[in-house]
């Protein structure tokens, strides 16, 4: 087992993996911004090395800075996270030539599942179920993309091989508007991701988010531990997710993950990964993958009682893992509620100083944040602080417990969108479950303040 691990990132997922490593008695280095000086997590790192100004492009996405501090340190793996570098298959791969371990995936899976085209071409060979659309990037004969267009059926979606976050899609409902959203989505795709590839897709009118997360070995064990529903989305952003999908049928989310865990088999996939779908009228179709820990793990957590980064080190260092499929058990319900520093309603950003924090407690409460009172919230990074997480025997019990957990919290000298949270988790159709990744957006535009 590791002795040091370097955490390359910040916020509440940072303090996280401190969390885990602490726990296995791993000491850890923290890098961060001169914006966040006064991170809790920087105040409770064994080694804290500050690697440059707020901007990521000079701290958090800096290669050089961050490699050449796991080298002074005498770190021996560095763990990503999500976002910044924890995608970039770059990075894994000066990481690994360093001499250091990449706690994830290979290079070469983060390149081929990152590039969204050979990622469902992998999943097409492993017989995972895909959206239809077409085959390979879209070439330049536009004869071709309006044949192609016409043989998937109107609306179809643009989608940038190289996107993800919800950036680079676009809808299109009629032939008319065709080659020029290619053209557009094209060019925005090249600026965005430097990879000005496109594909085309069915567009899906009213489907749901389901995804499963999977666990990998360089041993070729490979095992999911259940779905999440991320189905609650705003501008294709994630706000509450939740385990299990309410109203899918076992048999049908069984049948799912063990695409998926076989999947990983066939491709050498190692460490921690999720598998996203699109679900409509009983059927999966698979979007992407994502070769990291993601912002949701928790409510996985908190129904297998599996410590997912926890394993992610584990299988870095080589070790198999302890359990089986057989052995995976779900209990009960868990719901997240991402804490973001923005007006609930507007969404504008609002960082600055929080002059109280109090975060809720009781059975099944759990809260994954490095906010405390006096602690400024900069404008440099994503808005969210914090995540509440609740777990239940039942959904009606999680549910009753996120309202406590709402009304208990108190953030002032900021805006944050637990008000919008409290209203939803008295919404009819949230507590009824199962909307569509539209319900949200629908219901703002209903809601307008």
């Amino acid at each position: 087992m590791f002795k040091k691990i370097l955490i390359a990132n910040r916020g509440e997922i940072a303090l996280r993996i401190q969390r885990a490593c602490r726990e296995m008695g791993i000491k850890s280095v923290v890098v961060y911004s001169e914006a966040d000086r006064e991170a809790k997590y920087v105040k409770l790192a064994d080694e804290a090395v500050c690697i440059g100004p707020a901007a990521s492009a000079q701290s958090y996405l800096n290669m050089p800075a961050i490699i050449a501090t796991a080298e002074v340190t005498d770190a021996e793996a560095i763990h990503p996270g999500y976002g910044f570098l924890s995608e970039n298959a770059d990075f894994a791969e000066r990481v690994e030539k360093s001499g250091f371990t990449f706690i994830g995936p290979t290079s070469e899976s983060i390149r081929m599942m990152g590039d969204k085209v050979s990622a469902k071409q992998a999943m097409i060979k492993a017989g995972v179920p895909c959206v239809p659309g077409s085959e390979g990037a879209l070439n330049d004969d536009p004869k071709a993309t309006v044949q192609a267009a016409r043989a998937i059926g109107y609306p179809v979606i643009i989608k940038a091989s190289g996107g993800g976050g919800g950036r680079g899609m676009r809808v299109v409902h009629t032939e008319a508007a065709l080659l020029n959203a290619v053209a557009t989505t094209r060019s925005e795709a090249g600026a965005a991701f430097g990879n000005p590839a496109v594909y085309m897709e069915k567009f899906l009118q009213n489907p749901r988010h389901v995804e499963i997360q999977i666990l990998a070995d360089e041993h070729r064990n490979a095992v999911w531990l259940g779905e999440r529903d991320c189905s609650m989305q705003r501008r294709n952003q994630k706000i509450i997710e939740e385990a299990p999908a309410p109203g899918i049928p076992r048999r049908a989310i069984e049948k799912i993950g063990d695409r998926c865990a076989a999947s990983c088999k066939k491709i050498g996939y190692r460490g921690a990964g999720t598998f996203e779908f699109l679900f409509e009228n009983g059927e999966f179709y698979f979007i992407e993958m994502n070769t990291r820990v993601q912002v949701e793990h928790p409510v996985t957590e908190m129904v297998t009682g599996i410590d997912i980064v926890q394993m992610q080190i584990r299988v870095a260092a080589g070790e198999k893992l302890p359990f089986t499929q057989r052995q995976v058990q779900m209990r009960g319900h868990a719901i997240e509620c991402r804490i973001n520093a923005e007006d609930p309603y507007k969404f504008t950003p609002s960082p600055g100083r929080i002059t109280m924090w109090h975060a809720p407690g009781g059975p099944g409460v759990r809260v994954d944040s490095h906010a405390y009172t006096n602690y400024v919230v900069p404008p440099n990074y994503d808005s969210m602080i914090g995540k509440i997480i609740v777990h239940g025997d039942t959904r009606e019990q999680a549910l009753a417990r996120m309202r406590i957990a709402l009304s208990e919290t108190v953030v002032e000298g900021i805006n944050t969108n637990i008000a919008l949270h409290r209203e939803l988790m008295a919404d009819a159709k949230f507590i009824e479950g199962g909307t569509s990744i539209h319900y949200l957006e629908g219901w703002l535009e209903h809601h307008k303040r």
